[in-house]
């Protein structure tokens, strides 16, 4: 497929057409089932007349630049930078996210769903030279999940391949091996979160989710040739037992190998968990011990840091070479499909997910 040069709908690269006009969306495990005029879980595929299309491909929520090792990644080009990048539309609700405006977008999907959106849109190409500009060693996807754009991550992570860049996929790994499969063959790594190993904490952010899925992702991830690095987000009274921290740190060392890295990450209070205080150090430290009773080697606290956050949170135009008004203009799809009445508005409700 041909990357677009101006904003449009996108056809969902995994998606299978069923009957009476609906599609199955095949990137994350949800894998919605959507009918005309609605929206997946994550509100930015659409179905329009039996075709499933993504909104989000090129629309840019955040970029950053900073150290691969605020991925977190320790162990793949140690001390380069990485520009960071993420768009609208997640396939988790979490209640501690850190990242509301820049990832779930709901209001940003609307208005794109509408063509009314002035969201920044850009290019493959044109991030690639982006991220060349700035001097970055390799791009990073992250703030929201990447499988809800994986059409944009793949077609960006080829040409960065090609310009000498490597590129990072932060994820929650609640994603189909068909979306693994796409993507492996062009991503270098994955930084997935290991929640919790327990089913009721993830069904609490991701109705359907269980641990096993998440833990079969990451470990297809590793078979299929990705460097793979994974993190806890430890929260006082939700995944703070050291017990699991030490079942976390073994699946890691029988899956992933003794040397494989663990990242401990400390909580912030945010939205729906804003009453539950800062992880305390003792149990961070705690956690890293348990890690290494279980014989990880590679084991890293981090006390100043939560979710991989963008901290310097500038506009996007500051790193992109293009005018403001033509970075902003009026998104209208370009492609002559969708006919005058413009795409359907209809929000994700229960009948049209998951089933």
């Amino acid at each position: 497929m041909t990357a677009t040069q101006s904003y449009q709908l996108v056809e969902t690269r995994l998606q299978e057409k069923l009957a009476n006009g609906t599609t199955r969306c095949h990137l994350c495990l949800w894998r919605c089932k959507i009918g005309h005029g609605q929206r997946g879980f994550c509100q930015a595929h659409v179905n329009r007349n039996g075709t499933l299309y993504n909104l989000s491909y090129g629309i840019l929520s955040s970029i950053d630049i900073d150290t691969i090792e605020s991925k977190p990644v320790r162990h793949f080009r140690p001390g380069t930078r990485v520009m960071s990048v993420g768009s609208y539309g997640c396939s988790f609700r979490c209640g501690g996210c850190h990242n509301l405006d820049i990832s779930w977008g709901v209001s940003a999907l609307d208005d794109l769903a509408r063509g009314e959106s002035r969201e920044a849109w850009v290019a493959p190409q044109a991030l690639v030279e982006s991220a060349l500009r700035a001097g970055v060693q390799g791009i990073a996807f992250t703030y929201s999940e990447p499988a809800v754009w994986l059409e944009y991550v793949v077609d960006v992570a080829k040409l960065a391949r090609q310009a000498g860049l490597y590129t990072v996929y932060v994820s929650n790994s609640y994603v189909t091996d068909e979306a693994l499969e796409l993507a492996a063959p062009h991503i270098d790594v994955l930084c997935s979160d290991i929640k919790s190993l327990r089913d009721d904490f993830y069904r609490d952010i991701c109705r359907p989710a269980r641990v096993e899925q998440v833990l079969h992702a990451i470990r297809r991830a590793h078979e299929l040739g990705v460097h793979v690095e994974t993190r806890t987000n430890i929260i006082p009274g939700k995944n703070a037992d050291p017990e699991e921290h030490y079942a976390i740190a073994a699946w890691v060392r029988d899956n992933l190998g003794a040397d494989s890295p663990w990242h401990i990450t400390r909580f912030f209070p945010a939205y729906q968990l804003s009453d539950i205080p800062p992880t305390p150090e003792a149990t961070l430290f705690a956690a890293r011990d348990a890690a290494l009773e279980a014989g990880l080697k590679r084991v890293y606290v981090y006390n100043d840091k939560g979710c991989d956050c963008a901290q310097e949170n500038r506009p996007v135009d500051f790193y992109l070479n293009a005018d403001s008004e033509s970075l902003h203009a009026v998104k209208k799809c370009a492609a002559s499909c969708c006919g005058d009445e413009g795409v359907l508005l209809k929000k994700y409700e229960q009948q049209g997910g998951s089933n």
